[in-house]
This record gives C-alpha cells, structure tokens and sequence, in this order.
C-alpha cells in the first residue's frame, strides 16, 4: 500500500470518526465542567455538601431525641422533684 492509499483511507473513513469522537468529547466535557453554568462536578459537590449537613442535622435530631427520652424515663423511674 503506498502513502497516498493511506491519505485516501483517512480522509474517507477515519476523518469523519475522528470529527465525530472530537464532537462527543467536546460535549462531554462541557456537561461535566459546566462551560458557564453549574455541570456535574458542580452539581455533585452541592450534592454531597448538602448531604452532610443532613447527616449532621440527623445526629443532632437522634441525640435530642435521646435525651428527652432518657429524661423522661428518669422521671417515670424516679419521680419528679418539684
């Protein structure tokens, strides 16, 4: 096969592929960075902020709830003082 066989391969079938791969990157990276507007990394780190804040929130509403529950089981057990 001779150089020039290669260059008529290329623009014929593999050019357009390229152009096409180059396409599907492009619009692959403009969704994960955002190209202006939140993306999906953005987006994924409001996520999982925002899910650690639950999860805190969480621990304080089961700690309250703990401690109102053993203060009134104390009360029930020991009776009230006042």
């Amino acid at each position: 096969m001779c150089p020039h066989d290669e260059s008529e391969q290329y623009t014929r079938v593999c050019k357009n592929e390229f152009d096409s791969i180059g396409r599907k990157l492009d619009r692959l990276d403009e969704s994960i960075r955002g190209n202006g507007k939140p993306g999906i990394q953005r987006r994924l780190d409001k996520l999982e902020a925002a899910d650690a804040v639950r999860a805190r929130l969480l621990w304080l509403i089961a700690a309250s709830t703990t401690a109102l529950a053993v203060g009134a089981l104390w009360k029930l057990i020991f009776g009230a003082t006042t």
